[in-house]
């Protein structure tokens, strides 16, 4: 007998990629149950499946940097911070961290359906009673494509894992002008935030006209850092919060085109910020 649960949740991260650098990611969770009904007639009560695996993913891989250690270019070593991940394919970075900031994996690439399997597996060494296999599908939301962006982020004030100074998301983007859906506009800024790092200024160490640029801060969970190209990096004069990212984005697009700007800014899957420019 199975059991299905589709997008019993969602799953944020970012990790790092040869061919395109720290990415953004966003999948919904879908997942099948095997096993043998209980004396109640059940495999397990749907209300008890989501608890258990919402709770193990936001406990492990959830808003984690997570990283291919088997990658060329790549090196993991102990540091002051916890970890320090530098890579140097397709472009150099730095990141260092508490431990519980990254999910380290064998691996030479992160793939999605992989990655699934291995949230099996680790859910299978305390399944429970009746439940002979997991199988965890992790799944893109339909964006189409120059619809969307991919960004990496950290939020020193929050008191969850948000704070990590290298998750991010995979999200859609709508732009309004006079109220009329802009295709170009949104085109635009979803080119120009493709797997960007947005960072808070209050953040950065030394110069923002460095073509090397380095942020820091202290949170709850430890201290943070993280060094990338200058091109890879966007620094907003606050904060990065989806409602801060929507109101700057919709302040960026009103000083440069006419018209009443409105933007929707999504923090991943199914939520987000909405804002009017303002010159």
């Amino acid at each position: 007998m199975s059991l299905f649960v589709h997008s019993l949740t969602a799953l944020d991260a970012s990790y790092w990629c040869a061919e395109r650098g720290l990415m953004g990611a966003s999948w919904q969770v879908d997942i099948e149950l095997e096993g043998e009904l209980g004396e109640d007639g059940m495999l397990i009560d749907f209300g008890n499946i989501k608890p258990w695996i919402k709770q193990y993913i936001d406990a492990t891989v959830d808003h984690t940097l997570i990283v291919p250690t088997q990658m060329p270019g790549l090196r993991v070593n102990e540091c002051v911070e916890g970890l320090c991940i530098d890579a140097s394919l397709p472009w150099r970075m730095e990141v260092r961290a508490p431990r519980q900031a990254f999910t380290l994996l064998p691996w030479s690439t992160i793939e999605p359906h992989r990655l699934g399997e291995w949230i099996s597996e680790q859910l299978m060494k305390r399944p429970p009673a009746n439940v002979t296999a997991i199988k965890v599908t992790l799944r893109e939301e339909p964006i189409r494509e120059g619809y969307g962006y991919g960004y990496s982020h950290g939020l020193k004030r929050h008191q969850g894992n948000c704070q990590r100074i290298a998750h991010g998301h995979r999200s859609r983007l709508g732009i309004w002008r006079d109220g009329e859906l802009d295709d170009e506009l949104i085109q635009h800024w979803s080119e120009r935030l493709a797997n960007i790092y947005l960072a808070d200024r209050e953040d950065l160490v030394g110069s923002e006209h460095d073509d090397t640029l380095r942020f820091a801060y202290q949170a709850s969970q430890g201290h943070f850092r993280i060094t990338l190209p200058k091109e890879k990096v966007i620094v907003m004069p606050t904060a990065t919060t989806v409602e801060q990212i929507a109101q700057w984005l919709a302040n960026e697009i009103a000083l440069a085109e006419d018209g009443r700007i409105r933007v929707q800014a999504f923090e991943g899957i199914g939520k987000g910020a909405i804002a009017e420019g303002k010159r």
